[in-house]
């Protein structure tokens, strides 16, 4: 059974991927179960997630279904292996909430990681003082072990796209970058760091200009989730006001990643985005002598 006795973001993906190519083949649970020498309730459960298939059953499930790619069975045995692995989150109490579980996992699994936001900086992509100043504006004053315990989740999830991590694409909208932050300090040494990550090989990221309210009002922010080579979603995620929601359904998907490619053609191209931050780092400095 999976950790904690419920299903986990790995056995979700890897029992939803097997009832994927179990139906394709035109296959019933039963079917399935006899060629694992297993219960048809074997079947539904790890289906479901309730339960993890070992890596031997999924390679025979896999030959009964027919499937041929060796990437498919590389992938889907190895996400057998590790749906119940222990990941650098468990050393942080706080941060083992379901959903908060859940999410790191699918961000420190994913091949590929697409962001819209038009309010907030993406959380890959915030700066230790950035993230101090979000929790100062929260209802509650935060501790300053609160605070630390924050940044400190922050860099180690910061890792996922560190330079020749999962490839990592953010389209933000324009007030993200130029709305006064609380002060020039911290909004410039963020823009700084936009400007540093922006010129990984792996990440890119777009600005979309405030003119662009239609594309910006497409969607409020999400982010998707890709797990192979291939770029097709496999899950997406977004923030309500008191938790995280998981869209799974192929059509919700193929939907979020076409408003993702709208958002991408309406926004400035990658270097046009590079220029833009560095004028307004540039403004910033300005400003910032003439206050003194």
């Amino acid at each position: 059974m999976p950790a904690g006795g419920r299903p986990t973001v790995r056995s979700r993906r890897l029992g939803g991927a097997l009832r994927k190519y179990r139906e394709a083949a035109k296959l019933d649970q039963q079917h399935a179960a006899d060629h694992i020498v297993g219960s048809k309730a074997k079947i539904s459960r790890i289906e479901s997630g309730q339960v993890t298939a070992r890596p031997g059953d999924v390679r025979l499930l896999l030959e009964l279904y027919g499937v041929e790619d060796p990437e498919v069975y590389r992938q889907l045995e190895q996400l057998a292996r590790d749906s119940n692995k222990r990941g650098w989150w468990v050393n942080y109490p706080w941060a083992l909430e379901p959903e908060y579980a859940d999410y790191v996992t699918l961000e420190s699994d994913a091949t590929y990681i697409r962001t819209w936001q038009p309010l907030y900086m993406p959380g890959l992509l915030q700066t230790d003082g950035y993230i101090q100043a979000l929790l100062e504006a929260g209802v509650k004053a935060p501790t300053s072990e609160a605070v630390e315990r924050a940044t400190a989740g922050r860099r180690e999830r910061r890792k996922a796209i560190e330079q020749d991590g999962a490839r990592y694409a953010a389209v933000v909208w324009e007030p993200v970058i130029t709305a006064p932050m609380p002060s020039v300090q911290v909004h410039r040494d963020q823009l700084l760091h936009l400007l540093n990550v922006a010129q990984r090989r792996n990440v890119t990221l777009q600005v979309l200009p405030l003119s662009e309210w239609q594309a910006a009002h497409r969607a409020s922010h999400f982010v998707m989730f890709s797990f192979g080579a291939e770029p097709a979603p496999e899950a997406v995620a977004f923030d309500s006001t008191t938790s995280t929601v998981f869209v799974e359904d192929l059509e919700d998907m193929a939907k979020h990643a076409e408003i993702f490619e709208e958002l991408r053609s309406a926004a400035l191209t990658p270097t046009q985005t590079l220029s833009f931050l560095r004028e307004q780092i540039a403004s910033l400095t300005d400003s910032e002598r003439e206050a003194e």
